[in-house]
């Protein structure tokens, strides 16, 4: 990761924030945004842009960390819940990687990080919105990875099932409900932002330089196992 330009978008709090924490320990040069502009500079990526100012020449990875819980029963999901859902976990995504391509075809082994959600795969009541959402994710992972792979340029996504971050704070806000959801998972708790960005450390690098296309869950085990 020495040396290596790394673009972190939602850098400032959870899973952006413990990732940023560790590419810096490791020598990164980090260029990081998020829509408060705290501690980071502030790009609103339900916005139109064109470019993205400050961005380095040469980009040898973006991760793409925003994302949204509003979870509803369907029959509660407005069409403009449906579509804000898309906004930040889709349209924002496509916003920043079309103004980071030109950076990323200058490296000679850049990698992009997406987002999806256990419940994408694995179907989950009250998660239509998200799961949509996250759906065109991964379909935009899997696109991209071949339309880049000429490029030398990798397209990965993580599926995390709950994760300790200030987004999910009312779903773990009590003892009962952070019991409930350790219970819900196979492996018997939750997860922590360190987890979820130790799996984005390792697609960033060059550990993982023959992985593309893929959606790697790391969800405690509650894609696959009972």
């Amino acid at each position: 990761m020495k040396g290596k330009n790394i673009v972190i978008i939602g850098g400032n709090s959870g899973i952006g924030k413990a990732l940023a924490d560790s590419c810096q320990a490791q020598g990164a040069n980090l260029y990081l945004f998020s829509k408060s502009g705290e501690v980071t500079t502030a790009l609103d990526t339900s916005l139109d842009f064109g470019e993205i100012p400050g961005l380095p020449e040469v980009i040898d990875g973006v991760v793409y960390t925003p994302g949204t819980i509003n979870l509803k029963p369907f029959h509660r999901i407005s069409i403009e819940d449906f579509r804000q859902e898309m906004e930040v976990n889709f349209f924002g995504a496509v916003r920043v990687l079309q103004a980071c391509l030109k950076g990323l075809k200058r490296s000679n082994h850049a990698s992009v990080v997406l987002f999806s959600t256990v419940a994408v795969q694995t179907g989950m009541g009250f998660h239509a919105g998200i799961a949509s959402a996250k759906g065109a994710v991964e379909g935009l992972t899997r696109s991209l990875a071949a339309e880049w792979a000429p490029y030398h340029i990798r397209v990965n996504a993580i599926a995390p099932s709950l994760t300790d971050t200030p987004l999910a704070s009312a779903l773990l806000s009590t003892e009962d409900k952070r019991e409930a959801s350790n219970k819900r998972h196979p492996l018997g708790r939750f997860g922590t932002p360190e987890d979820i960005a130790q799996a984005a450390n390792y697609l960033l690098s060059e550990d993982s330089s023959w992985m593309t296309g893929q959606i790697l869950h790391v969800d405690g085990g509650m894609s696959n196992l009972k």
